[in-house]
Order: C-alpha cells, then sequence, then structure tokens
C-alpha cells in the first residue's frame, strides 16, 4: 500500500505516531483484517504490529472482533474526529483544574519564593532575551504589559498596530482599566477603524518620522522588534527585551520626542 508521507503527518493531528497512522490507513482501506495482513501492507514490522494495534483500539480508532483468527475493524474517520474530540476536552478540563489548584497551593508559594530570590541573584546585564516569531514575541510582551504598574508606551507599524490590538487587547485594556497610563505611536497610514479602537483605552498619536517598533514599561524594560513587519512573515519576526535603564531611556526619550511634536 503506498500512501504519500506528508497524508500520514497529517495524521498525528489525531494523536498518532508513524506505526498507528500506517496500521490505522491499511486498515481503512481494507475495512476489516487481521494484524498479519496489515502488517504486510503497511511495512508496520509484524513483532509491533500487535501492540500497536491494541494501542488504537484503547484510542478508539479500531474494534476488535471476537473470533478466531483475531480480525479488527475499522471505526468510522468521521466518528474517530468526535472521540478525539471528546478525549481532547477532557483532557484540557483535567490539566485546567489541576492548574487551577496549583495556582492556590504551597507549591506555587514555593516556586514564587525561588524564583524571587533567584532574581536578586541575576546580574542586571543578563536581563535580556531574544525571541524569533511574532507568537513568541507577544507572549512574553504580554508578561510585560501584565506587570506593568505605571505606564506603557509603544510604537508599531500599521499591521503591528492591528496585531497587537487583536493579541494583546485585552490585556492593554485591563492595564488601563487598573490606572497604567497606556500611550501609542501609529503611522499616518493607520485606518480610523483601529486608531478609533485603540482610542478607547489609550493616547494615539499618529506619527510620520521614522518608523520604529518597541514598547516600553514603566521606563525599565524595553521590547525592540528588529525587523520589518512588512517585509517578513511573522514567523521570522524577531525581537529582543532588555531591562536595562540607559537602553531603555533612550527609547523611551525618543519615543517621547515624536509624541511631543504632534
Amino acid at each position: 500500500m503506498i500512501v504519500q508521507k506528508d497524508f500520514l503527518n497529517r495524521l498525528k493531528d489525531f494523536g498518532l505516531n508513524s506505526y498507528e497512522s500506517k496500521l490505522w490507513v491499511a486498515l481503512l482501506s481494507r475495512g476489516v483484517s487481521t494484524a498479519g495482513e496489515l502488517s504486510d501492507i503497511s511495512n508496520v514490522p509484524r513483532s509491533r504490529t500487535y501492540d500497536v494495534l491494541e494501542s488504537l483500539e484503547k484510542k478508539g480508532f479500531i474494534i476488535v472482533k471476537v473470533g478466531k483468527p483475531i480480525k479488527y475493524l475499522a471505526v468510522p474517520p468521521s466518528e474517530v474526529i468526535e472521540r478525539v474530540k471528546k478525549k481532547v476536552h477532557e483532557e484540557a478540563e483535567v490539566r485546567n483544574t489541576m492548574l487551577t489548584q496549583l495556582k492556590d497551593s504551597d507549591t506555587l508559594d514555593q516556586l514564587n519564593t525561588l524564583h524571587v530570590e533567584g532574581v536578586k541573584l541575576v546580574d542586571p546585564t543578563d536581563k535580556s532575551g531574544a525571541f524569533r516569531g511574532q507568537d513568541k514575541s507577544y507572549e512574553h510582551l504580554s508578561t510585560m504589559i501584565k506587570n506593568a504598574k505605571k505606564s506603557i508606551t509603544i510604537m508599531t507599524s500599521k499591521n503591528g498596530a492591528d496585531a497587537k490590538l487583536e493579541s494583546l487587547g485585552g490585556h492593554l485594556r485591563r492595564a488601563a482599566k487598573s490606572g497604567v497610563e497606556v500611550k501609542v505611536s501609529v503611522p499616518s497610514s493607520t485606518s480610523k477603524e483601529t486608531v478609533d479602537a485603540w482610542s478607547t483605552f489609550s493616547k494615539v498619536k499618529k506619527h510620520t518620522g521614522n518608523m520604529a517598533r518597541f514598547c516600553v514599561v514603566d521606563n525599565k524594560e524595553i521590547m525592540l522588534f528588529l525587523t520589518d513587519d512588512e517585509k517578513v512573515h511573522k514567523s521570522y519576526d524577531c525581537a529582543v527585551w532588555v531591562e536595562a535603564p540607559h537602553f531603555v531611556d533612550y527609547f523611551g526619550g525618543m519615543f517621547d520626542r515624536e509624541w511631543k511634536t504632534k
């Protein structure tokens, strides 16, 4: 049986490994079959076939028929999807319950204590990091925003204004509601709709000068984007995070000068 590799790789979305994918596809093509037959047409070693089929049965992908020789019956893919969805929801609910309990436990207090004590030992020059990909950058940026106490200043591109509004808007709104001053500088080409959306929780001004992309929080840490988000895919967007007063002051001063000229 010849099956394209890309097709088998997509079956990982069902939670199957390579052998499981090959045997399930083989069984789907036959409807019902023995372990030996499935091994032959799927190229899965016979020594592994029985334990892999047992795994598929436990996951609800196949049914073991009664009788000798033992045969296996394929469960319809549409039914499998429903079973996988149910399992994912159940596992997510269990993990959510565990994490909720952990949040209020002594374990978290101990972990926080270790972190606080550890931070005291960190050299100031070590408080930096690099991020590749917009998702990773925004993930850390959301942490910065959630920890903000006084101010958040953002200078961004047209694309960035929309992307940050979508991904970080909730965190920024909560920060503003708690009393944090939020200022945003966007390009003059930014749409009125986007500017109006930002204006609901922050002070917004348009800039016409050289475009820079950064976010300064509490005048102590900065996320600086290094790439042009109009020329690279978001998965290649790069940024650096630095907690260094002199470095942050420079960009904070640049933002203030741009802000006052409008």
